[in-house]
């Protein structure tokens, strides 16, 4: 699809800022990011038959969810694009102003100049059970809490027993929601077939698998396993100045900490029974990497191989690095 406008939306909290590249000319306005916003913005950019017009925005989560789904239903071609891309675009240009008009410009010039695949609203399911792994994370955020308020209690205080029942309470909380989550999954096809799938990767259990379900959501809108390991905040960021001067490589941090907090435990687990894990991560020590940059490593692997199955639909095949060595 050929457009003549290019639309890019900075959104925050409160204010959406847009500008809207027409023949030579950026034009700036303000919208709140409230629904009588998101229709005077609909107004202000006309009708799509007639306008032509590509909108961009970053993906921000719950501040950007609303206007993206309407200006979909409103028949506006939208593209979500992951954060680290539009800094990475940025830096491309070297940018040096950073106001919220500047942000949206930027992004227009993305949607103009690199024509990101077009967003279409992920299957209703993903989104619910997303709302109960954070929320189960919620839990075991507060289970830890109270069981560490309660061990800093001197002996036989008051309330040891109090904290005790708030900690009984919320284990049955968990059990229960996690048993909730099963059956969701369960109910749904897509998301049974999807874990089917990713059980058959040693390493992985059902807690993580719904985890990685919740925080992935649809893999379609990932044309490459690159945009979901950007996604997740596991690309490679190199430091380096000047000729001589270098530092510590490390990951980007800019993505979903909650995927890859979900991916932690698993890839620890991997490098112990997981045979493709078991030797990449060999190779990385044997090399002289530090054990946080091997984890790391094993991370970003873990996530191709999560990528590659969903993708492909295979089950995970312990002898796939073999048989291409024998094709080959």
């Amino acid at each position: 699809m050929s457009f003549i406008r290019y639309a890019g939306i900075d959104v925050s909290k409160e204010k959406l800022d847009i500008v809207l590249l027409e023949s030579d000319s950026a034009v700036h306005h303000v919208f709140p990011n409230t629904l009588t916003g998101w229709q005077n913005l609909s107004r202000w950019l006309g009708s799509d038959s007639q306008s032509q017009v590509h909108v961009c925005l970053e993906a921000t989560g719950r501040y950007s969810d609303g206007i993206a789904h309407h200006l979909f239903h409103s028949q506006f071609p939208v593209s979500i694009v992951n954060p680290a891309r539009i800094h990475a675009y940025g830096q491309s240009r070297l940018r040096r102003q950073k106001t919220d008009k500047a942000d949206a410009h930027l992004i227009a010039l993305f949607a103009q100049t690199q024509r990101p695949m077009l967003w279409t609203p992920p299957d209703p399911a993903y989104l619910q059970l997303q709302v109960m792994v954070r929320h189960r994370n919620q839990l075991q955020s507060m289970l830890r809490q109270e069981m560490n308020r309660r061990d800093n209690l001197p002996p036989s205080n008051a309330l040891q027993d109090m904290l005790s029942d708030h900690i009984h309470f919320i284990e049955q909380q968990l059990e229960h929601l996690q048993q909730t989550i099963q059956s969701f999954i369960s109910d749904h096809a897509v998301l049974d077939d999807q874990r089917d799938l990713l059980k058959s990767i040693p390493g992985i259990g059902d807690i993580t698998i719904a985890a990685l379900l919740a925080e992935i959501g649809d893999v379609s809108r990932f044309d490459k396993v690159g945009q979901l390991a950007a996604y997740a905040g596991l690309t490679s960021q190199h430091r380096r100045s000047g000729s001589s001067v270098y530092g510590r490589t490390r990951i980007s941090k800019r993505g979903n900490a909650r995927l890859r907090k979900a991916l932690y435990f698993p890839a620890m687990v991997a490098m112990r029974h997981n045979p493709i894990i078991i030797t990449f991560a060999k190779r990385l020590h044997d090399k002289g990497h530090a054990p946080k940059s091997i984890i790391t490593a094993v991370m970003r692997k873990l996530l191709h191989l999560v990528y590659g199955i969903l993708k492909s639909k295979n089950s995970f095949d312990p002898h796939y690095l073999q048989s291409k060595a024998v094709v080959a």
